[in-house]
């Protein structure tokens, strides 16, 4: 089967068939081309959309991902970006491969399809020459072959005519015999074109054409196979990067797998976690018997006004509770010590009282510590250096965060230091190479920084170990608690006085967090003025002067009689009064305790 001897009169529709074969190879690189940018589109998007989704740096979000199903988020995000890389890796197989290969080889198929097609023209060109020159070879013959016949025929016409001269029938006869000759010499010609012509002839159609068209025949079976191998390598650059997305989507799967939900369960409570107990039980108040004061309490009217101390709170005389908390005990105090020369001034300074039962819970619910103390609501909210704004364990969190952070910067400043002694070493031995006093300035100038460093850590491990210490262990007995406000509110306040604790463990805020103290206490007071006051169930001496600076507690000097209108519950206070306006908590070992028990008005615990 050849192009040569089956088509050889189809030149021109062969000619037609390389030039549409170039076509669809032009536009089957069209196509790759096409894809390699579909490829670099889809790899840019997938890219983009896996950098939206990254964690931004030093942000809330990028907290978030300590999460195991963020971390498997983020894994999941990087798995895709390799995703994206491997249609990438595609993209440029195949326009190395494929669409320059192709482009380079269309270029030289239009090279030889030229050179072919043009040596056609060439034979074609040749034969029709020569037929030209047949053409025109029989024509003359044809023609000298009339005039000869004419010539003949003239000259025997006028050798029968009698009338013609010898002369005339002599010049005629020459005539005829010079066309006769012609025509044989014309005859000579055209039989020599004409078997030259048969030569060439056949030369064309069964050696040049056949050649020719040979040669165009495989030059378009290799443009075929070209464009089936091209196919091949099309699948195969798809096939290549199969294992490696297989892989990212194996990695995808692995994330997923190393879910942990106990563990993210955990790192919750690590996050939220406040250090502080949960509320106590409601003490039970019998309301029932009536509400009068009994003959001890008269007996001892006449004392009421003795031994007052200084109230630090209170925008009035009298010495109100917090405001958002009416009858309930404060937050239970560290173990009292049986005298102050164990813990000097006792127990903690006790904290808010509580509210309502029903308001304490829907806070635990649903509020949020975002303010914990008077002096961040004072500066707008800013955090405090010693982030004594925080609950306990999230204060000793970030604090010990605090210290690894200085840490680090301060090995890093003695490996600079380090590294200068050791060049100022060698300009000591080689001074060719620096003055050594040229890094006098920057070894003084990176201790100073060390020196500030250690400061500012030893600051903050101060902090830290003072968190620690007034965090309750795990093992020790839990212990009650005043409720969701105390929890909230109270505590963070307290921290916020922590580094101004005097050393006989009172607390020494300044004037200007007493004065918002105040006024937000006072903003309540007339919403309390008419609260009938609990009545006295005994009287109680004061062993030690107690100074109560925090809300909810009351001062007393030595040797002062007071009435008692709740005994202590085992938290380490016992809530006294002095006059009708007067009233708060004093640690159970700075007194001496009288019950009265058959005092009228006197509460019944349950």
């Amino acid at each position: 089967m050849s192009w040569g001897t089956e088509l050889w009169d189809q030149f021109d529709n062969l000619e037609k068939h390389t030039q549409w074969g170039i076509d669809i190879l032009e536009k089957y690189i069209k196509f790759v081309k096409e894809r390699t940018e579909i490829e670099l589109n889809y790899a840019k998007q997938l890219r983009n959309l896996s950098k939206k989704y990254q964690p931004k740096k030093n942000s809330k979000e990028e907290e978030e991902y300590k999460y195991t199903s963020c971390k498997a988020f983020l894994s999941t995000l990087n798995e895709m970006n390799d995703y994206a890389g491997q249609h990438e890796v595609i993209s440029e197989n195949m326009t190395s491969q494929i669409t320059v290969e192709l482009a380079r080889y269309v270029q030289e198929l239009k090279q030889e399809r030229k050179s072919h097609f043009l040596e056609g023209r060439k034979a074609q060109q040749h034969i029709e020459t020569c037929w030209k020159q047949l053409e025109t070879s029989k024509r003359r013959f044809e023609r000298d072959c009339k005039e000869a016949d004419r010539a003949q025929q003239y000259f025997e016409k006028m050798d029968a005519d009698i009338n013609v001269t010898k002369a005339d029938v002599e010049k005629a006869r020459q005539q005829a015999q010079i066309r006769h000759q012609m025509a044989e010499d014309s005859k000579a010609d055209y039989s020599s074109i004409l078997q030259k012509f048969n030569r060439e002839q056949h030369e064309y159609y069964r050696t040049h054409i056949p050649n020719i068209f040979q040669k165009i025949q495989e030059m378009e079976e290799r443009r075929i196979l070209r464009i089936g191998e091209s196919m091949k390598t099309y699948a195969e650059v798809d096939r290549q990067v199969i294992p490696i997305i297989g892989k990212c989507l194996d990695g995808i799967v692995k994330a997923a797998d190393s879910i942990d939900q106990k563990n993210d369960s955990q790192l919750v409570i690590e996050a939220y976690k406040s250090g502080f107990e949960p509320p106590g039980d409601i003490d039970f108040e019998d309301y029932t018997q009536p509400m009068k004061r009994t003959l001890s309490e008269n007996s001892l009217s006449n004392s009421r006004g003795e031994g007052k101390s200084e109230v630090k709170f209170g925008g009035k005389s009298k010495g109100k509770l917090w405001p958002f908390i009416k009858k309930n005990k404060p937050p239970p105090p560290p173990p009292a010590s049986a005298s102050p020369s164990a813990v000097p001034n006792g127990p903690q300074s006790p904290k808010q009282p509580k509210e309502p039962l029903s308001h304490r819970f829907n806070e635990f619910m649903t509020s949020k510590p975002k303010i914990h103390c008077f002096r961040s609501l004072k500066r707008g909210g800013a955090t405090p250096e010693d982030f004594s704004n925080l609950p306990p364990e999230q204060r000793r969190k970030k604090l010990q965060q605090k210290v690894d952070e200085l840490n680090k910067e301060i090995q890093k400043e003695m490996d600079q230091r380090d590294a200068i002694t050791k060049m100022k070493d060698v300009y000591l031995k080689n001074p060719q190479m620096g003055d050594p006093a040229s890094l006098d300035h920057k070894l003084v100038e990176v201790g100073q920084n060390i020196e500030k460093l250690r400061l500012e850590a030893q600051k903050f491990e101060s902090w830290l170990a003072e968190v620690e210490g007034r965090l309750p262990a795990r093992s020790e007995q839990a212990r009650r608690q005043s409720g969701m406000y105390d929890a909230q509110n109270t505590p963070p306040v307290n921290n916020c006085a922590q580094d101004r604790e005097s050393p006989d463990g009172s607390y020494t805020e300044e004037q200007s967090q007493e004065s918002e103290v105040k006024v937000l206490a006072t903003d309540f007071d007339d919403e309390f003025d008419d609260e009938e006051p609990l009545p006295a169930i005994g009287t109680c001496r004061a062993l030690y002067t107690f100074e109560g600076q925090n809300e909810g507690t009351i001062s007393v000097a030595e040797g002062e009689t007071l009435y008692v209108i709740e005994e202590d519950k085992g938290d380490g206070w016992t809530r006294i009064r002095r006059n009708e306006d007067e009233e708060g908590y004093v640690p159970t070992s700075y007194v001496e305790v009288y019950l009265d028990k058959n005092a009228k008005g006197a509460k019944t615990y349950i």
